[in-house]
């Protein structure tokens, strides 16, 4: 290297790092490495005046030197690229539509494992088995090392090696899977387990049956268990396995005491089986079912449609059979060699839909969430470049490197989670979808039962093809939507709790029948609010303008916005009465009131306190599908990607709380959660009940969930958009300042505002106080800029934006004030 030293660059390299910075930099390559520095690749580089390192990647190669001094490329850690051309341009397109930095878009796409720094802390992989034999010296030191000091920076493993070009080696260690990346462990997505039930030896090797005599010899004392071995036996006729649940539906007697009794005369042996969530006990591959003649048509028509057009429209009912649809599709796509891309809103709310793929297409899939760790990132990163047919995954999936797209399917286009809120890229995955498939000249398929009004409105007026799908499968009925009047029930004192007389019964009556029940209330804990009677203090957030939620489970008082907990007071902090009292309700209290006024029902709660992680979701719906909950009581996350054949009722407590929000969107998403949660009624074999329990029976939206009309709801909601100048007629673009000083905060948006009106003029709304105006120590100001529809309009808006927001923070006392830019928001 000494001999290169003094070597005028004749060769620089264009990078992008993982930061908020505002173009990519350049490095001049030192002569040795000039034949290896290529784009796509990872490079080592140094930034700042520290000793701050990096693993940039490289998108260009040039002999022209830039107007400023440039550092070297300290070491290349890749051979081949790691990224392609056409992910470059996507990276680009959502750097400058959604006014961030193209270092902000590489952070979100690529995996933690390809984004080292100084700081990044490295430990062994918990699930090596720690040979080492065959490493060289360097990766053996490193390796040592972490087995003694358990966890260390990059900047340590420098001072241990004594040079500072590691990242090669740490590279190799991270694909070898002997090193994790601390910050990304995570708990592995795990597939369903259920417990069941087979014959122990000798009698499992007994296919005469001889010793059929001597088993309920063994028996013959204990009704339950005989009732349990004639259940087996029944069972284990017609199917290869048998589910302990089975035994307990068909023998009403029997439970798991019983089977384990029957287990301890060494008859029975009951074991864990992984089981697809749809039915079905073996590994081999399902066949797609018959299509109906409604999804032929379907079919037809989107093939059709996709022969003048690029994005459809697939409007289809709850329970009419839309995944049956895309599976064609599909195998359609990946028979002619392409790629299929099925994004899902959030992975562990639709494991049904993903156990029912994985059925169908085996190994042609693959997954892509947030449960995989470091690894499984990496090597589904490889997979996707090596041309793996199917990928489903949650919005991230978009950053994949696919090498022959030819579909993308966005399931419930209408979800809220497909928008990133924060940090930066704040991309629509819905709408940054039909840009990628216009890079790989792919068609784009949007499935829902409730679209979004922009969808929409782009299908009607012939943006996107439209095809409709109005009956359920199997000629079902949808489902009686009933609304209860709360107001009059309360004025008759029939309320009990929180349920009307009619919810109360309706319950009873479904349990009768051996019907589950889901009920929906979109708040959990046990109440909103805790306050003193006497003086009328109000439990609040130290950090944030809200009140603490009374969890009861754990006794405590939690923030709901930054995770702030205190222990329930004894007495009011305030005035030192003892007269504190809870007022409204969540899903914790329904729940603990359901348990005195049905003691007999069992009892299950779905909620972000429950199911915080995959493996406490698939229980809880595990239990549900099995049949060992009778009431399902939960948040959102049971309006979303659940089919279960049983349930009879569907009741939502509070539907006016869905109305109440100061957003232009609040009767959209209102419509979309009640017709949502509606449709899990009565899916399979007859037709449901819905309950809906609100003070304002007139409202026009409760009124269009109840006749299921979603072209009536639509059309009053276009109107109002026009009226008063919202998306679909105008675009939006939402500014947040933040600052942890309001004097700060209001100075700053004095000068912010001068900036955007003088260019902008009256498009500019703001700064307003949010609804909760101190977040996690922060205050915050909101602008709401509403632009015309026009491309060159926008992109001039976002740099005026760029502009005001550098020269805000290059003034005296305002570097540190925060600016969020959110375009489209949602």
């Amino acid at each position: 290297m000494e001999l290169f030293k003094h070597i005028e660059p004749t060769a620089f390299a264009t990078v992008i790092l993982p930061l908020a910075m505002p173009k990519p930099l350049t490095f001049y390559i030192p002569y040795e490495l000039i034949e290896r520095v290529k784009f796509g690749i990872r490079v080592e580089v140094q930034m700042g005046k520290g000793r701050d390192l990096y693993s940039a990647v490289v998108i260009g190669v040039s002999a022209e030197k830039p107007d400023y001094t440039t550092k070297p490329i300290l070491q290349v850690i890749d051979d081949e690229p790691i990224i392609s051309v056409l992910q470059l341009d996507f990276w680009q397109w959502l750097s400058r539509y959604y006014g961030c930095t193209l270092g902000e878009v590489m952070n979100a796409a690529l995996p933690t494992n390809m984004k080292l720094s100084s700081e990044t802390r490295i430990i062994l992989n918990p699930e090596h088995d720690q040979n080492f034999s065959e490493l060289n010296d360097q990766e053996y030191l490193v390796a040592e090392a972490l087995t003694i000091q358990k966890e260390l920076t990059i900047d340590q493993i420098q001072k241990i090696l004594g040079h500072r070009t590691v990242y090669p080696i740490i590279n190799r260690l991270l694909m070898h899977q002997i090193l994790d990346i601390k910050e990304e462990l995570q708990q592995k997505f795990k597939p369903k387990v259920v417990s069941c039930v087979r014959f122990k030896e000798p009698y499992a090797s007994d296919t005469e049956g001889v010793s059929m005599s001597a088993i309920f010899d063994q028996i013959k004392n204990s009704e339950k268990q005989t009732n349990a071995m004639l259940a087996y036996l029944q069972l284990i006729r017609n199917q290869p396995v048998v589910r302990c649940s089975e035994i307990y539906e068909k023998a009403k007697t029997v439970d798991l005491g019983v089977l384990r009794a029957i287990e301890k005369k060494g008859i029975f042996e009951i074991y864990e089986r992984e089981v697809s969530r749809i039915g079905g006990y073996g590994d081999e591959l399902l066949a797609n079912p018959e299509l109906s003649t409604q999804q032929t048509k379907a079919i037809y028509d989107i093939k059709k449609a996709f022969e003048t057009k690029n994005v459809a429209l697939l409007h289809g009912v709850t329970g009419s059979g839309k995944t049956r649809v895309y599976t064609e599709l599909m195998e359609k796509a990946i028979e002619n060699g392409g790629q299929v891309l099925y994004l899902l809103p959030e992975i562990a709310l639709t494991t049904q839909i993903i156990s029912r793929l994985e059925k169908i297409f085996g190994d042609k899939i693959t997954i892509y969430h947030s449960k995989l760790n470091a690894h499984e990132r990496v090597e589904l990163w490889s997979q996707a470049f090596g041309g793996k047919p199917i990928i489903l995954g949650v919005r991230s999936a978009l950053f994949l490197p696919f090498q022959n797209l030819k579909l993308i399917i966005v399931d419930e286009e209408h979800d809220p989670s497909f928008k990133q809120q924060d940090p930066a890229p704040r991309y629509n995955a819905r709408d940054a979808a039909i840009f990628l498939a216009s890079q790989y000249k792919a068609k784009v398929l949007l499935g829902t039962a409730t679209p979004s009004v922009e969808t929409y409105a782009n299908a009607q007026n012939g943006k996107f093809a439209l095809v409709e799908m109005t009956e359920r499968f199997g000629g079902l009925q949808m489902p009686e939507i009933a609304i209860v009047d709360m107001k009059e029930e309360t004025k008759k004192k029939t309320v009990v709790g929180n349920f009307s007389s009619a919810l109360v019964n309706e319950l009873k009556e479904a349990l009768k029948r051996g019907e589950q029940v889901i009920l929906f209330q979109n708040r959990r804990g046990y109440a909103p609010t805790y306050t003193c009677s006497t003086c009328a203090w109000t439990s609040e957030c130290k950090n944030c303008d809200v009140t603490l939620t009374y969890h009861k489970f754990t006794n405590a008082l939690n923030c709901h916005y930054c995770g702030y907990t205190i222990k329930l007071p004894k007495e009011c902090p305030a005035c030192g009465s003892k007269t504190l009292i809870i007022k409204g309700f969540g899903t914790e209290r329904i729940e603990d009131e359901l348990k005195i006024h049905l003691p007999e029902a069992k009892i299950g709660r779905l909620d972000l306190d429950t199911a915080r992680t995959k493996t406490q979701h698939s229980k809880i719906i595990s239990d549900f599908e099995d049949k060992e909950i009778d009431i399902l009581v939960g948040t959102q996350m049971v309006t979303k990607g659940l089919d279960f054949e049983n349930v009879g009722l569907v009741g939502v407590l509070s539907a006016d709380s869905l109305l109440r929000f100061p957003d232009f969107r609040a009767t959209e998403r209102a419509f979309q959660l009640l017709l949502q949660v509606s449709g899990r009624a009565g899916r399979k074999h007859k037709r449901g009940k819905v309950l809906i329990q609100a003070f304002d029976i007139k409202s026009f939206v409760l009124r269009d969930v109840q006749n299921n009309d979603y072209t009536t709801f639509f059309n009053r909601e276009i109107a109002e958009r026009q009226a008063f100048s919202y998306p679909p007629f105008v675009r939006l673009i939402a500014i947040n300042l933040k600052h942890k000083k309001p004097d700060v905060l209001r100075e700053a948006a004095k000068v912010f505002s001068k900036i955007l009106r003088g260019r902008l003029g009256d498009r500019v709304s703001g700064p307003a106080t949010p609804l909760v105006e101190w977040v996690n120590t922060y205050y915050i100001l909101n602008y709401l800029i509403k632009m015309e529809r026009d491309v060159a309009k926008l992109a001039l808006a976002k740099d005026i934006i760029a502009e005001a927001t550098h020269e805000l923070q290059t003034l005296e006392g305002f570097s540190n004030v925060r600016v969020a830019v959110d375009v489209d928001p949602y």
